[in-house]
């Protein structure tokens, strides 16, 4: 059997030996054999020769899940560069901040999506950001024209045939130890840490998550989880890749959509976070659908019951339903497998993949070493250092336990990170862009439970005096800066916040709030 690759285009260049006429993506009436998607692959990456992109430079990527994703990400690869992935509910000033930090050479973003342009919106951000070269991703809306950006079909054709030639050249020159991809996330300092990794670890964590799942070519893989992250991305198109299977992405989820793909193209794998399973099961009109293909459901960040994992093998056919935990450091630590029973996948994350070691430290953190473990933080070597020990042990801040059989319960979280519909949410950053509310004097921010999202976030205020900013203002200035998902539902005013002797503010108690 061939061995793994090391690279993307390594992947990309066996995966059209063994599968040409294999279908490597299905996104509505788009139906690319690998064949043909390497060739798109060329061709973008030949475009971006063509525009001065150099071995090295950085692509950001702002768009949601289409075939013109993949193409983007892989061609920036095979012309020698680094994606750099942005999360599609970021706002302008958001998006702005990280292709600025980032020092992007080039931007694929989406054109007209859900009632936003979302080009516009970074302009509007920063007016002074320049990109040498942005292509706009054609999602069916009245796209604004601008003479600075290249529509998608007109990027492609810049392509020559000796373009081409030193694309192919780049691609054959990437190195397993090259950096693939910058992913970011939202850090307890307030601002967000750019994750740097390299192919042979963007491969690994693939390839371990495609055995986990036991991928094969004869698998239909609709993908919901955005690109923009790791479970979208590395856990989705990369895995498929390298296992032959066909990737069908979903750019906004709907249950009812859901069912229609899943019957209609045959759907063996369904990943997501419970609610979707959940939203599934429930709606009125799933007999109305043939589910019957359904194999493998992988799910994670939140737990699920017992009595869900059942509802799922019996009444949706499944196979199996495995759980997984992971970090943007480390992507997929441990994984369940596809003989676990219910209990176990209810109660537990799995056991180590991808060559990691887990092992339990100081205060029951969840601690993390292996090939995997990310190369560090962009820009950033004190905060590298403080999650990256001397002997290489990656320190989650998450808490948990080891069973006997090696399989992971995660328990807690030492870090005040809470998840909303399915989305990391660090407080610091929201409290960070709150802080800048006329009238506010300091703010703490915690999670509270909520049916649909699991947990949303909730503003402690102390205001300054004299002032008396209302709910409304802090809500209303939060959904300008940031992302919906941060933003807090609920805000509670309060003369002082709980501290600690130090000066800490002492979140358990804001936790005990009942109201």
């Amino acid at each position: 059997m061939n061995t793994t690759p090391g690279t993307t285009p390594a992947a990309l260049i066996r995966a059209v030996g063994e599968h040409a006429n294999g279908l490597a993506v299905v996104d509505g009436d788009t139906r690319l054999t690998f064949t043909r998607l390497h060739e798109y692959v060329r061709d973008f990456a030949a475009a971006l020769v063509a525009r001065g992109f150099r071995p090295g430079d950085r692509a950001a990527i702002w768009s949601p899940n289409t075939f013109h994703w993949e193409i983007a990400a892989l061609g920036v690869h095979w012309a020698g560069g680094v994606v750099v992935p942005v999360n599609t509910r970021y706002t302008g000033s958001e998006a702005a901040d990280i292709v600025e930090r980032v020092n992007a050479a080039a931007l694929v973003v989406a054109g007209e999506f859900l009632g936003s342009d979302r080009y516009t919106q970074l302009q509007q951000a920063a007016p002074d950001l320049a990109v040498p070269t942005v292509v706009r991703v054609p999602l069916g809306g009245n796209d604004t024209p601008s003479s600075d950006v290249f529509d998608w079909e007109d990027f492609l054709a810049l392509a020559t045939d000796d373009l081409r030639a030193e694309a192919d050249a780049r691609a054959a020159a990437v190195q397993p130890d090259d950096v693939a991809d910058i992913l970011f996330t939202s850090g307890t300092t307030g601002r967000s840490k750019g994750v740097l990794s390299a192919h042979r670890q963007t491969i690994g964590v693939a390839d371990a998550w495609g055995d986990c799942a036991e991928l094969s070519p004869a698998d239909n893989y609709l993908i919901i989880n955005p690109f923009f992250h790791s479970f979208g991305y590395k856990a989705g198109f990369a895995a498929a890749l390298l296992k032959g299977s066909t990737v069908v992405p979903m750019a906004v989820f709907d249950t009812e959509k859901v069912m229609e793909i899943v019957s209609r193209e045959s759907i063996s794998v369904l990943p997501g976070a419970p609610t979707i399973y959940q939203s599934i099961l429930d709606h009125p009109r799933r007999d109305e659908y043939d589910m019957s293909t359904l194999r493998i459901a992988i799910t994670g960040a939140a737990p699920v019951p017992v009595a869900l994992v059942e509802r799922m093998q019996r009444e949706l056919s499944f196979d199996a339903v495995l759980t997984a935990y992971g970090q943007t450091e480390a992507v997929v630590a441990t994984m369940c497998r596809t003989d676990d029973d219910p209990v176990t996948v209810s109660n537990s994350s799995g056991r180590a993949t991808a060559g990691f070691e887990v092992r339990i430290g100081d205060k029951d953190e969840i601690l993390l070493r292996g090939p995997n473990v990310m190369l560090g933080y962009l820009d950033d070597p004190e905060a590298t250092a403080a999650t990256i020990d001397a002997d290489g042990w990656l320190h989650t801040g998450d808490v948990g336990t080891l069973d006997d059989r090696g399989y992971l319960a995660i328990t807690d979280r030492l870090k005040d990170m809470y998840i909303s519909g399915g989305f990391n949410v660090y407080p610091a950053e929201v409290e960070s862009a709150l802080l800048r509310v006329p009238g506010v004097h300091e703010v703490a921010v915690i999670g509270v439970p909520d049916t649909r999202m699991g947990e949303v976030g909730r503003a402690f205020v102390v205001p300054l005096d004299g002032h008396r900013p209302t709910e409304g203002d802090i809500i209303a200035y939060a959904k300008e800066k940031l992302a919906n998902f941060k933003v807090p539902r609920s805000v509670r005013f309060v003369d002082t916040l709980p501290r600690n002797p130090s000066g800490k503010v002492l979140k358990n108690v804001l936790r005990e709030e009942k109201s």
